[in-house]
């Protein structure tokens, strides 16, 4: 009797190729799936830890995204097929971090009061002001302390006259300490804790007695703070807050403080308490951009510049680099590859380092460009508003040419010599021919770039800040502004230069500047479809 013979699926059908995968995904399956689940692993862990902190600061919404989003991408990778899921999501999710997420906050921002004294919440803001004014009680029992810290916290652990050992810091109140190790009626050890030494103590003076250590939850049973992190004494502050009537009053002076519904408390007179909180405030940002002749004056004629600075920068450059690409794509001329190798050295420097060359070189008093080239000259180029703008219309045509040099060599190298040399075989004449043959052509591929690089100098903020700051300024106007900031440098500086910071503006700003910008994209755009129909 014969052995059973055994039969291998062929590859070439379906079962053997089934097979095949199968063998294939059997023998490195569990190397993927090990690293898989290690990496989804890394990624639920910190979506949980993301979701918790978002929880306990009450932003929910945000916390429950991170937990759906963590919980989606986890069933996609681990279901089978779905592969272009797979790819796709990655990129997904940074979209939506690093695009929507931000363009929606920043949508948000700007129809807020967000900004310098209205930056947190109305509880905060009620903490800050009992604690800046608060005064030590003159019969105010002396506590033995005991700075610890965790986490880089510190934090205040006390003994009171009555034995009584509590532990507390900026953020918890004073609460019972059971665990102790208490010497000669100071403590010496604290569960969890750093006690801080001596020499510690005096490295963080500063910090030490900025401290303040709330009694308890209400705001207006004081705090212990402690100047020489040996004592600690009772402070109170002057003013009292009434939570059912939602006033502060000053207990000096009488003066009665009401939400006045704009994210400060208010007196009848109008006098404000700072700081405030952030409240939604609708469309006010927008209408002061439009109303307040501070604000206006300057977002116009810093709309206006920023126009004429894009279009003259694209304008600039295009011209010379078209010019340069068509004598130096002329068969005639010898040793081109070395002369188009030194018309891209501007380009392969880094711009924000060029801008910086630049403003030395241009230095009222030591730059070379006065001191060489002018024989001494006092000439104003980065302080006078017209010189001012006229350097930054240089320094960017030095910065720009290189680009529209290589893509207009590139277009016209593309372009066959035999058009031309038709054109001018039934009479044209060199220009007539590149005027009416050669460019049109060229701005079928030139046009997209052209409106791009206008996108790019309409926000071109790294070279206005690095040579002129935006300056010089403009003293008049209602916000940081100068004569040549364009609007993004003026949305910049409007919200983080300067001692008052207003992102709730900044924001509306930002707004504005996208639909300008995406309005403009998208009527350029449908422009240069009648170019195609060229080829």
């Amino acid at each position: 009797m014969s052995a059973p013979t055994t039969t291998r699926p062929d590859d070439r059908t379906a079962d053997g190729r089934r097979a095949r995968r199968t063998a294939e995904t059997a023998s490195i399956g569990w190397k993927l799936l090990l690293l898989k689940i290690t990496a989804l692993g890394l990624l639920n862990a910190v979506s949980v830890y993301a979701a918790m902190v978002l929880f306990f600061n009450e932003r929910w919404l945000i916390g429950t995204l991170v937990v759906v989003g963590g919980a989606f991408l986890t069933w996609i990778y681990f279901q089978r097929g779905a592969l272009p899921a797979k790819y796709l999501a990655p990129g997904v999710v940074f979209l939506l971090i690093f695009q929507v997420f931000v363009i929606l906050y920043s949508g948000y921002v700007a129809f807020t009061n967000y900004g310098t004294g209205h930056n947190s919440t109305k509880d905060h803001a009620i903490h800050a002001i009992m604690l800046q004014t608060q005064d030590r009680v003159p019969d105010s029992p002396t506590y033995q302390l005991t700075v610890v810290e965790r986490s880089g916290e510190l934090g205040f652990a006390v003994t009171t006259e009555a034995g009584e050992i509590l532990l507390g810091s900026a953020e918890t109140p004073l609460e019972e300490l059971p665990d102790a190790v208490v010497e000669d009626g100071r403590v010496v050890g604290v569960p969890d804790h750093e006690v801080l030494s001596f020499a510690e103590l005096v490295e963080r003076q500063q910090e030490l007695t900025t401290l303040a250590v709330p009694l308890s939850e209400d705001p207006n049973a004081g705090a212990l703070r402690t100047q020489d992190g040996q004592r600690a004494y009772v402070y109170t502050s002057r003013f009292v807050y009434d939570e059912a009537a939602d006033t502060m009053t000053n207990t000096q002076t009488g003066d009665t403080y009401a939400d006045g519904g704009e994210g400060a408390f208010v007196t009848e007179a109008g006098e404000e308490l700072m700081p405030g909180w952030r409240v939604n405030v609708g469309l006010e940002n927008f209408v002061r951009a439009v109303t307040e002749e501070s604000i206006r004056g300057p977002l116009l004629y810093v709309t206006a510049w920023t126009f004429a600075f894009a279009f003259l920068s694209v304008a600039s450059t295009f011209i010379l680099g078209l010019f340069l690409a068509i004598v130096f794509n002329d068969p005639r001329m010898k040793s081109r590859r070395y002369y188009r190798l030194v018309m891209i050295l501007p380009y392969a420097f880094p711009g924000f380092l060029s801008a910086l060359v630049w403003a030395g070189m241009m230095n009222q008093e030591f730059g070379f460009i006065n001191n060489v080239l002018f024989g001494g000259a006092a000439i104003p180029w980065l302080s006078d508003p017209w010189l001012a703008k006229f350097s930054i219309l240089l320094v960017n045509l030095w910065l720009g040419f290189p680009y529209m040099f290589l893509v207009c060599t590139g277009a016209l190298q593309s372009i066959p010599e035999e058009l031309t040399e038709a054109a001018q075989m039934d009479g044209a004449k060199p220009f007539q021919a590149f005027r009416q043959i050669k460019f049109p052509l060229l701005l079928v591929s030139i046009a997209p770039l052209l409106i791009s690089s206008f996108a790019f100098n309409f926000n071109n903020f790294n070279l206005v800040y690095m040579l002129t700051g935006g300056g010089p300024r403009d003293i008049e106007a209602g916000i940081n502004v100068g004569s040549t900031d364009i609007l993004i440098s003026m949305v910049y500086k409007v919200a983080f230069v300067g001692s008052q910071s207003d992102y709730g503006l900044a924001s509306a700003f930002s707004i504005l500047i996208f639909f300008i910008v995406g309005t403009i994209s998208v009527i350029a755009f449908r422009r240069t479809r009648a170019l195609e129909e060229l080829n």
